[in-house]
Order: C-alpha cells, then structure tokens, then sequence
C-alpha cells in the first residue's frame, strides 16, 4: 500500500483538528486533503486545503474529489440557538451530500461522520438534534458497507485543539483538572481528540465489525 489518501472535513472544528493532527503525524497516511470555508493557517507535506462555500455542492472540488481511501467527516454546529431546518442544513444535508459524491467517485472509501452520544435512529427523542443525526445516520449507513458513525461523548481536547464556540473553550477549561477523575468513573463516556483521531484511521485500514460505534468503541480502537 503506497499511503492512505484522505479527506477531512471539518478540520477547523475541536474534533477534527485532532484528527487532522493524527492523520499528518500517522505514516500510513500519504496525503491529506482539508475541504475548508476559510484557510487554516498551517502548512504541511502531507497536507492541501480546498475551498468550499457550498458544502451541498461539490462540484467545484472537481478531481481533487478523486483517488481517495477514506473521508473523517467531522464538520458539525451546536443545535443551541438553531432551529431544525438550519440545524439539518449543516448535519444532515452536508454529509449526505459529501458521502453520496464520495462514495460514487471512490468504490470502496471508507466514510466516518462524527455524531454523538444520545443520537437516536428511531426518530422519536425529543431532542432534535438527535432525531436529526439519526436521520443522518440511517441515510449514511444505507449508502454501503463502509460507513462508520462514531458517536463520541464528553472529549477531552489534547496538543492544543480547541473549540471554536466560546462557551465550550470556558468548559473545557474548567473541566480539564477532572478528565483523569472522569476516565476512571465512567470510561465509557469520556474520549479525547486524539483517541477519535486514531480510530478513525483504524477503521481505515482495518474496518471494523461496529458500523455505530460509542465512546467505548472509540476509545478500543483508538488505545486509550
């Protein structure tokens, strides 16, 4: 195998910089690509960003979009503040639109979209975020059999990711002297960026038997 091919969407976001941070540390992976609104502001080999102000329309990313391995789809909003139509917008509509375009142009890809703990595939929580997440769930996985949904819980961020939401930096920040005290009590809860970042390569290389996986999975695939 010459090297993963990847691409991530989402790079900016707490989650995917430590994705993106594992997958250019990793050397197994040849080459990454970052669909981005905006520049990230870093530069590496490994790594090309391509703009993007539509993340329903691809069309524009052209053959950039072609000869890739896996996509870590971890491009997401908080649904606070946001109505339902907005909030399926940017976690439904986004990453139906990338896996459809992806999966056509790569046979075989491997696809992971990051939702959360909670999300509900019956359609009937009284969250919609997760009714929506659900929704995108059951619509990825329907696609083939090379789509992972991870569904991470309370994440740790590590080597410097950060959440862009304000609000989430001031918890993080305050929380951060309890992860050690939390990973002992509830392991199955709490992940970090870099554990997330980890399995999602190694559902890359090697699958894995869970289409839907919880922190628990996250974290065994991940070695944490």
């Amino acid at each position: 195998m010459s090297g993963l091919q990847v691409v991530v969407f989402g790079a900016s976001g707490m989650v995917g910089q430590g994705v993106l941070r594992e997958c250019l540390l990793d050397d197994r992976v040849a080459g990454v690509l970052a669909v981005v609104r905006s520049p990230l502001g870093r530069s590496h080999p490994k790594l090309t960003e391509a703009a993007l102000a539509d993340f329903t329309d691809l069309a524009p990313l052209g053959d950039r979009l072609a000869g890739l391995d896996a996509c870590f789809y971890c491009l997401g909003v908080s649904s606070v503040g946001m109505d339902e139509r907005a909030y399926t917008r940017v976690s439904y509509d986004y990453p139906l639109a990338a896996a459809r375009v992806l999966l056509a142009r790569n046979p075989g890809l491997t696809f992971t979209y990051v939702t959360g703990e909670g999300t509900d595939r019956t359609g009937r929580s009284r969250a919609m975020w997760a009714r929506v997440k659900g929704r995108a769930e059951n619509d990825l996985i329907a696609l083939g059999p090379d789509t992972y949904m991870f569904r991470p819980g309370f994440i740790q961020p590590r080597h410097g990711a950060r959440s862009r939401t304000g609000w989430y930096r001031a918890g993080y920040a305050v929380t951060a002297p309890l992860f050690p005290v939390l990973r002992r009590l509830v392991p199955g809860w709490v992940t970090a960026t870099d554990t997330v970042g980890r399995a999602m390569l190694a559902v890359a290389v090697h699958g894995d038997t869970e289409r839907v996986l919880s922190t628990r999975g996250i974290n065994r695939l991940g070695g944490q």
